[in-house]
């Protein structure tokens, strides 16, 4: 069985592994048009992509994981499956995100951000099992600083900043600022409400 499917003008580095088999019932991982794949990358089958997906070296992404258009994961990012992805999202260097996340389109997060999934790490693990992990939920346009915790089950609304280092500790309502340690939440400056717009993305989305 083929492991991979890939669009036009996909480019795979030497030393990437695109459809990664981990178990018999598996689904051939999809990559979409014009991707890059580079050296190191390992992605699991069960793995879909949009089109302009783009890895840094050494990234893994694991299987039943689902990502839009325009997306890219920085180098040594790891995404750990069972994790949905939206269309124009940077993930930076470094990067963790366990499964049951959910991260919508036009999101930025910075290098050597953490999120997590587990609410007692290896303690409670009958509740753990019944209810399952509890992945954040990352809403459109949210931009996530570097070094940035972030604990399980939380939501960060629309359009929100988090700025450096902070740990999210609880929801954040749409537009807000967070900073430090436990994040202090505060309305978002009208000077951060403009969305996320990389230049590569000028002409493909609204501004």
């Amino acid at each position: 069985m083929d492991t991979a499917i890939l669009g036009e003008n996909v480019r795979i580095e030497d030393g990437a592994v695109v459809g990664h088999a981990y178990r018999k019932d598996h689904r051939p991982a999809e990559i979409g048009a014009d991707s890059v794949v580079r050296r190191g990358t390992i992605i699991y089958t069960d793995v879909t992509t949009g089109v302009n997906f783009q890895t840094g070296h050494n990234v893994l992404v694991r299987g039943n994981t689902r990502i839009g258009d325009h997306v890219v994961i920085g180098t040594n990012a790891v995404i750990d499956g069972q994790v949905t992805i939206g269309s124009f999202v940077k993930i930076e260097t470094n990067s963790y995100v366990p499964t049951h996340v959910t991260i919508g389109s036009r999101v930025f997060i910075g290098p050597g951000v953490t999120i997590t999934n587990d609410r007692y790490p290896l303690k409670m693990r009958d509740q753990y099992v019944a209810d399952g992990p509890a992945g954040p939920t990352i809403e459109d346009f949210v931009t996530i600083g570097g070094g940035v915790t972030i604990c399980p089950g939380v939501t960060i609304g629309r359009g929100s900043f988090v700025a450096a280092g902070a740990v999210v500790t609880r929801d954040v309502p749409e537009y807000s600022l967070v900073k430090g340690v436990p994040g202090r939440i505060s309305p978002l400056p009208e000077e951060l409400r403009e969305p996320n717009v990389a230049l590569s993305w000028r002409g493909l989305v609204d501004q």
